[in-house]
């Protein structure tokens, strides 16, 4: 290889010309083999013990990036899914763990070298994808390795990709920002310049980093959780305040962007495994995890997934509802609560509590993103709905006895990709844009008689938008279900306010939910 590259320089210098630019392997014979024939044969044999499902029709994958006696086994599952199919050009977008830039890096450079042969890179798209946003680069940084700096978490996939697919041009991406709107920047525009074409995409990352075992099952869990319910936006939020781990959420999040624009539809969850599986050391443990994502039958997608409580666990969030707000009016303090030992309410889960008088809205206010087990949000947030809505004086003692209350339970979030999915008195919306974020529950448009086209104008003024942003390219539109029950008479006088403030423990979290300007009975 050395020699290769060595004529390959002489001649260019005769010729005048510059070397082509090769990003050179930073942790073969570290992280994985650097001998071919050993390489073959430890992939292989991961290979063999792997055993995905058949599925039809994927555009994305995920896979760990650790070394191989770790993560390999693990990173398996996906590549088994591929093997012996056929792509054009593969993407793989990796996190940065060294170098720190805010914004994607694509490398710029012809070829990535490794142990099977230099992969080329498909330089052509790679110039289209960095005119795409101002936040992708053509660039080296994040590439290039050095003693102090050998990033692996893009160099690692190559070997597996080679082994199960053969030739093909890739896309090298790293990403330095890891926010959502840098992600979302990524997966809009591959899935623009991808479509109709023979494409993979590859996230590379990994799980929770060096937790007990039992710990890390848990906190990975949540995360895998949300991958399999392609609720991307709350899985970016989560990541984003660190309440679950993934060193690649960035590079997930934008794959399943791109995948689902590509036609995806479903997530499956081939494979989980951590380090303390490999080593039986259980005290500080890596997490991994296997993900397909592909388009699926109508029919089996996973999308508005039933979540039922029982008639006891309605009761017990509503007691629960009704003390919060007792315990913070009368005695300025939380109410200590239990779950019961119910797994239902133990689960994290995005709600609402409404509390109305005489007919009247007093106080509206939730958690959009399930980041608290069910029964803690249920009392965090029926406490701000009576003491911290802003559109309101707290609640006092002489009210507690002629409240009503009502919850609503959120499903996950799922983007509108054609407004014909919406459905009155079923879904709740949220719209965000970079600058503005609006959410409306359900039942706001069944109590005040809205058609579809009147729930879209009203969820863009709550946002603090015109009433046809939801048409605009830079615009989110989502929606979600919500299990609600409770006291609560429809609602039928609104008035203004501004959704989300946003208090420094819970960015972009804490939202009120009614219209944004009054609105009188049709």
């Amino acid at each position: 290889m050395k020699i290769l590259l060595l004529g390959l320089f002489v001649l260019c210098a005769v010729a005048g010309t510059h070397p082509p630019k090769i990003r050179p392997p930073a942790v073969a014979g570290t992280f994985y083999p650097a001998d071919p024939k050993q390489l073959a044969a430890m992939i292989d044999g991961f290979l063999a013990k792997a055993a995905p499902p058949h599925l039809d029709n994927v555009i994305a994958l995920t896979a760990p990036h650790a070394g191989y006696i770790y993560s390999g086994p693990v990173a398996a599952w996906s590549y088994a899914l591929v093997k012996g199919r056929k792509y054009d050009r593969v993407v793989v977008i990796a996190p940065s763990h060294y170098e720190a830039f805010g914004f994607t890096s694509v490398y710029d450079g012809a070829d990535y070298s490794a142990p099977f042969g230099q992969v080329p890179v498909d330089q052509a798209f790679a110039a289209k994808l960095a005119k795409m946003s101002p936040t992708i680069r053509l660039s080296s940084v994040g590439h290039t390795p050095t003693p102090d700096t050998p990033e692996h978490s893009l160099e690692v996939q190559l070997p597996f990709l080679q082994r199960v697919i053969g030739q093909f041009q890739l896309v090298p991406i790293v990403m330095g920002d890891q926010s959502y709107d840098t992600e979302r920047a990524l997966g809009v525009a591959l899935a623009k310049l991808l479509q109709g074409t023979n494409s993979l995409i590859v996230a590379s990352s990994d799980l929770s980093h060096y937790h007990r075992y039992d710990d890390a099952v848990k906190l990975d869990h949540k995360t895998l959780k949300a991958i399999e319910e392609y609720d991307y936006f709350d899985l970016a939020r989560n990541l984003e305040t660190r309440a679950w781990e993934a060193c690649g959420g960035g590079p997930i999040v934008a794959a399943m962007i791109a995948a689902e624009r590509l036609g995806a539809n479903q997530a499956k969850l081939l494979h989980y495994a951590n380090t303390g599986d490999v080593t039986g050391d259980r005290s500080r443990v890596v997490g991994y995890g296997a993900v397909a994502f592909v388009k699926a039958p109508a029919a089996a997608k996973n999308d508005d997934a039933a979540f039922s409580l029982t008639k006891p666990e309605k009761d017990a969030l509503l007691k629960i509802a009704r003390k919060s707000v007792e315990t913070a009016v009368r005695e300025g303090k939380p109410y200590n609560c239990s779950s019961g030992g119910s797994a239902a309410l133990e689960q994290e889960r995005g709600a609402f509590v409404t509390l109305t008088e005489h007919g009247d809205l007093r106080g509206c206010i939730g958690y959009v993103s399930p980041f608290k087990p069910l029964y803690i949000t249920v009392r965090d947030v029926a406490m701000l709905a009576a003491l911290r809505d802003s559109r309101f004086r707290p609640v006092t003692a002489a009210e507690l006895g002629g409240l009503q209350y009502e919850i609503s339970v959120l499903s996950p979030l799922r983007r509108v990709g054609n407004i014909q999915e919406i459905r009155i008195g079923r879904h709740g919306l949220l719209i965000r844009d970079p600058n503005h974020e609006g959410l409306l529950l359900p039942q706001v448009a069944s109590d005040e008689h809205w058609d579809r086209a009147t729930f879209l104008e009203q969820v863009c003024y709550k946002a603090g938008l015109g009433p046809r942003a939801w048409q605009d390219p830079a615009a989110d539109l989502f929606r979600f279900t919500a299990l609600v029950f409770g006291d609560r008479r429809p609602v039928s006088a609104f008035i203004p306010l501004d959704l989300l403030r946003k208090p420094a423990a819970w960015p972009r979290r804490q939202a009120q939910c009614s219209p944004s300007r009054p609105v009188g009975p049709s």
